[in-house]
């Protein structure tokens, strides 16, 4: 068996609010805010990179699990904007957490690249004993890079978060995970190498407000939990209109829904360890009941993760 035994998060210090990323693009600060749920973001100093961003995200989550570096088996890493082809942050995490030797994967997959490392990592604690994920990204990169249109500029900012996935025990058992991946839309979202960003807005709405509520409900029914059991639902937070509708979907209340992304933005595969990583915080306490963490990126890639109380 796999559990849930610590999160953590880091997110630079700086903060961009609407109006001065509305000074950038020329998108009002209201309609920002009406249009995602943005009100602020966080973005990198110089001198941090998508790797340093993630070693603060690792630590964080080791002191929380009460485990030392050195007790960490395997490290997965999820980024999408890594500043070049390889290495990718994997090894760099490795190196600053100084455990040379362990191995060190890279999932570059944008957004979703989290959950799939905690189904990946739940799979490999037989061997591996402790599993550290990590997703970190540096998106204001991204977009500053080169000119992309407002609709994607206002909604990135950036942070790491971590999970220890442990054979040994936790908060939470792992009990299923349903992953998915469909090519015929991977156009629609995508970083080139020497490209822009691109994002066709209202075909990803659309595919990921179908996809995700599907996969939710097909998870939990072969697990026989109803939705309304469910006590927090984790997901990428994309945009709050998303999540609203995902809400919905299920018939669930939207206050089961952890939701940060006004303070945040969207910060790709890390945003859904940031939420894991506050909602702990904010409930030390053995969960009451089951959680769902759920996902959806470019790909497309999406799915959702099932956690059971111990």
């Amino acid at each position: 068996m796999a559990y849930l035994r610590a999160f953590g998060a880091y997110v630079p210090s700086r903060v961009v609010d609407n109006a001065e990323l509305a000074a950038l693009t020329g998108a009002e600060p209201d309609w920002i805010l009406r249009s995602t749920g943005i009100a602020e973001r966080r973005f990198a100093a110089p001198e941090e990179s998508v790797a340093s961003l993630g070693v603060h995200a690792a630590k964080d989550c080791l002191e929380n699990a009460g485990l030392v570096s050195r007790d960490v088996g395997l490290i997965l890493t999820a980024s999408s904007s890594s500043p070049r082809r390889f290495p990718g942050p994997a090894s760099g995490i490795g190196a600053g957490l100084g455990i040379n030797g362990a191995p060190a994967i890279d999932l570059p997959i944008a957004s979703a690249g989290s959950l799939f490392g905690m189904a990946l990592a739940a799979q490999l604690t037989p061997v591996y004993r402790n599993v550290l994920v990590v997703a970190t990204e540096i998106m204001s990169r991204v977009v500053e890079r080169t000119t992309v249109t407002r609709d994607t500029a206002i909604l990135f900012g950036d942070g790491a978060g971590a999970c220890l996935v442990s054979a040994d025990g936790g908060f939470a058992e792992i009990r299923d995970a349903l992953l998915a991946s469909d090519g015929d839309f991977a156009e629609a979202l995508r970083l080139d190498l020497d490209g822009p960003l691109f994002m066709d807005g209202r075909t990803i709405i659309l595919q990921a407000a179908r996809k995700i509520p599907r996969a939710i409900s097909e998870l939990l029914e072969r697990n026989h939990v109803p939705a309304a059991e469910v006590v927090a639902f984790l997901m990428h937070q994309a945009n709050l209109n998303l999540i609203t509708r995902v809400a919905h979907a299920l018939a669930v209340p939207e206050d089961r829904f952890y939701r940060n992304i006004d303070r945040y933005g969207n910060t790709s595969s890390a945003s859904m360890l940031i939420a894991g990583a506050e909602w702990r915080r904010q409930h030390p306490a053995p969960p009451g009941g089951p959680l769902i963490f759920a996902a959806f990126g470019g790909g497309l890639h999406w799915g959702a993760l099932l956690g059971m109380p111990t």
